[in-house]
């Protein structure tokens, strides 16, 4: 698992692009770790493309999640399962997983954080850190929550919620492992140059802090 650029293909981002090729283009860019992210089609439409992208994942070597959807996670043998807080708790979540499945969780506050990690999450994502247009309703946090819960949570953070080149060196100098982004390449007129451009900055704020331990 890397993921110091993890990023979601999401179909309403993807301005009417192929997600496969998205995925390739990440890739291309240096991205190692992707979520698949629908919240409009059922399980049933949705596994062709979730086999697709699995496969796709599989042949280059890179970590491959579903958003949501423990069912079809299982079914196309992701690598994990990332979830919500209003989605099944880690606690229930967990049981269901295969072994060696990788479930992460999206938390808003340091007591989600903590309830995460306690409960079995072996990644932990904080937002938003900005605002964003893929979630109107989101919850703003800062890079301060990043700072805060370094100290004390011992799994991968990874900060997401409107992080673009201008911003991305803020989180990972807060203290964040990675970062997950959406419009920032998913929407970008260049996905490929934009992941390389994620990748490179990502470098240089790490190359300013006291080194993270490997994901």
């Amino acid at each position: 698992m890397d993921a110091s650029l993890y990023v979601i293909l999401d179909r309403g981002a993807a301005r009417g692009r192929d997600l496969g090729d998205l995925l390739a283009a990440a890739v291309a860019g240096g991205c190692r770790m992707v979520q698949l992210r629908e919240k409009t089609w059922p399980s049933g439409q949705l596994l062709p493309l979730a086999e697709r992208l699995r496969a796709q994942c599989a042949a280059d070597g890179v970590t491959f999640i579903v958003n949501d959807r423990v069912d079809l996670a299982l079914a196309v043998e992701a690598d994990g399962v990332h979830l919500g807080q209003d989605d099944l708790p880690a606690r229930v979540a967990r049981p269901l997983l295969r072994p060696g499945m990788l479930l992460g969780i999206s938390t808003h506050s340091v007591a989600q954080a903590r309830a995460a990690q306690a409960d079995g999450a072996d990644y932990v994502a904080v937002g938003s850190i900005f605002a964003t247009a893929t979630k109107p309703d989101f919850e703003l946090v800062g890079p301060d929550l990043v700072r805060i819960l370094r100290s004390e949570i011992r799994v991968p953070l990874i900060g997401i919620g409107g992080i673009t080149h201008d911003n991305v060196q803020e989180v990972i100098r807060a203290g964040a492992d990675g970062v997950a982004v959406i419009s920032a390449v998913g929407a970008a007129d260049d996905p490929r140059a934009a992941s390389e451009r994620f990748v490179t900055l990502i470098r240089a704020a790490r190359g300013l802090t006291a080194p993270r331990p490997p994901l």
